[in-house]
C-alpha cells in the first residue's frame, strides 16, 4: 500500500493550480483520436480493398500530411496563439474527416481516399505538444515538470491502451464507419473545449529577428531521427499486429494486443514519474531506447496470440521513459518562444516515422507475412539506439552545462 501511495503522491500536487484540470480534461478528450485514426483507417480501407498494402499507403498518407504540417501549425501557435489556430484547424480536420468516409462509402475512385488522407492530415492538431506547451508555462523551473510530463506520457498511454482496442471493436462488431466516427466526435469536442481554456494558454513571446527553426538545434534534430525511426516501430506494428491476429483467426483482439503494448508504457511512465533521478536527462534517454531494442526481441520468435499480448507488454515498458526524457531535453534546448514548434517537430518525426511503418509493415505482411514482418520493427528499434547513443553529446542541456 505505501509503495503504491509512493507511486501516486508525487501526481497529486499538480492539479493546485487554477485552470489545470480544464484543460488537462479536455486534451485527453481531445487526443483519445490519436490512437483510433491511424487503425480506424487500416481497418476501414482494409475492409474496402482487402488489401494491408493498400490500407498501409493511405494510413501512411495522413501520417505524413500531419508530420508536415505539424511544426507550421505550430510555428503558428507560437506567433498567434493557441486558440486563434487549432479551432478552425479543428474544425476544417472535421469536415476532411468526413469526405474521406463519404469517398468509401460512394465507392469514389481510390485515389480520393489518398487526396482525402492528405487533407485529414494536414489539418490534425498536435494537441499533445500543445498540452505540454501549458504545462511548460505553468511549471517553467519547477521540479514538479518532470512530473508532469510524466502525468501527460501516463495519459498518452491510457488512450493508446483504450483507443486501438475500442476503435477495433467499433469497425468490427458494429460498422467499419463507428471508429472513425466516435474519433472525429472526439476530436472537435475536445479540442475546441481545451481552446476554450484560455486562462491557462501560454502567452505569444515576441520573436527574436535572429531565431530561425528548432529543428536547426542540432540536439532537436538527433531526437528527430531517434523519433522517426521509433515512429516506424509503432506504425508496423499497429499494422502488422492486425494481420498477425487475423492470420490466427482472431482479429478482433487485435486492439487488446495493441492495448499490450500500450499498457506496459502505461506502467513504465507512472513509475518513471514518481522518482527523483539522479542520472542525466541524456543518459535516461539513451538507456530507455537500448532497453526499448532489447524488449522488443522477443516478438520476432512468437507464434501464439496470448503469449504475444505479454510480450508486447514488456517491450512497451521503455516506450514512457523514452518520450517523457525526449520532450524534457526538447524543453530544455528550445527557447520558449519556439516551445511549441519545437515539440511539434517531436510528433511531425514519430508521424513521418508511423507513415513509414505503416507502408512498410503492410508491404512485409502481403509478401512475408506478419511474424516475419515484426523484424522490421526490430530493425528500426536498433536504428533508433544507434542515433541516440552515436549522437549523445548533441544532447547537453543549458542546464546540463551549468552543472558541469
Amino acid at each position: 500500500m505505501r509503495r503504491g501511495l509512493s507511486v501516486v503522491g508525487p501526481y497529486r500536487g499538480l492539479f493546485s493550480t487554477p485552470g489545470v484540470k480544464g484543460f488537462v480534461i479536455a486534451g485527453f478528450f481531445g487526443r483519445v483520436p490519436m490512437s483510433m485514426l491511424g487503425i480506424g483507417v487500416i481497418l476501414l480501407i482494409q475492409e474496402l480493398t482487402g488489401s494491408y498494402a493498400t490500407a498501409g499507403a493511405v494510413a501512411a498518407t495522413v501520417s505524413v500530411s500531419f508530420a508536415v504540417a505539424a511544426p507550421l501549425s505550430g510555428r503558428l501557435v507560437d506567433r498567434f496563439g493557441q486558440a486563434r489556430v487549432i479551432v478552425p484547424l479543428t474544425l476544417a480536420h472535421g469536415a476532411t474527416l468526413t469526405g474521406m468516409m463519404l469517398c468509401v462509402e460512394l465507392g469514389a475512385p481510390r485515389w480520393t481516399l489518398f487526396a482525402s488522407g492528405v487533407a485529414v492530415g494536414a489539418t490534425a492538431v498536435s494537441l499533445g505538444s500543445l498540452v505540454r506547451a501549458r504545462w511548460s508555462h505553468l511549471l517553467a523551473g519547477s521540479p514538479r515538470l518532470h512530473t508532469a510530463f510524466s502525468f501527460e506520457s501516463v495519459a498518452d498511454e491510457v488512450i493508446f491502451v483504450g483507443g486501438p482496442a475500442l476503435a477495433t471493436a467499433l469497425a468490427t462488431m458494429v460498422n467499419p464507419y463507428a471508429g472513425l466516427i466516435v474519433a472525429l466526435v472526439c476530436t472537435v469536442v475536445g479540442t475546441v473545449a481545451f481552446a476554450l481554456q484560455r486562462g491557462t494558454e501560454p502567452p505569444v513571446r515576441p520573436r527574436e529577428h535572429s531565431s530561425g527553426s528548432p529543428i536547426t538545434i542540432p540536439g532537436v534534430a538527433l531526437m528527430s531521427v531517434v523519433f522517426l525511426a521509433m515512429g516506424a516501430v509503432f506504425g508496423s506494428v499497429d499494422l502488422i499486429t492486425v494481420a498477425f491476429a487475423e492470420a490466427r483467426d482472431a482479429k478482433p483482439v487485435a486492439g487488446l494486443l495493441l492495448a499490450a503494448f500500450a499498457g506496459g508504457s502505461l506502467v513504465s511512465g507512472l513509475w518513471y514519474g514518481a522518482r527523483e533521478w539522479k542520472i542525466s536527462l541524456r543518459a535516461r534517454f539513451v538507456r530507455a531506447l537500448l532497453t526499448f531494442a532489447v524488449g522488443l526481441t522477443p516478438i520476432l520468435f512468437i507464434d501464439d496470440v496470448r503469449v504475444m499480448a505479454g510480450a508486447l507488454f514488456l517491450a512497451g515498458l521503455s516506450i514512457s521513459p523514452t518520450v517523457i526524457a525526449g520532450y524534457s531535453l526538447t524543453e530544455q534546448l528550445v527557447p520558449a518562444h519556439l516551445l511549441t514548434e519545437g515539440m511539434a517537430w517531436i510528433s511531425t518525426s514519430v508521424g513521418f516515422g508511423v507513415a513509414l511503418g505503416a507502408w512498410a509493415g503492410g508491404r512485409l505482411t502481403d509478401a512475408f507475412g506478419a511474424g516475419n514482418a515484426y523484424g522490421f520493427s526490430f530493425v528500426c528499434a536498433l536504428l533508433a539506439v544507434s542515433v541516440g547513443a552515436a549522437g549523445h553529446a548533441w544532447l547537453r542541456t543549458p542546464v546540463a552545462q551549468q552543472q558541469s
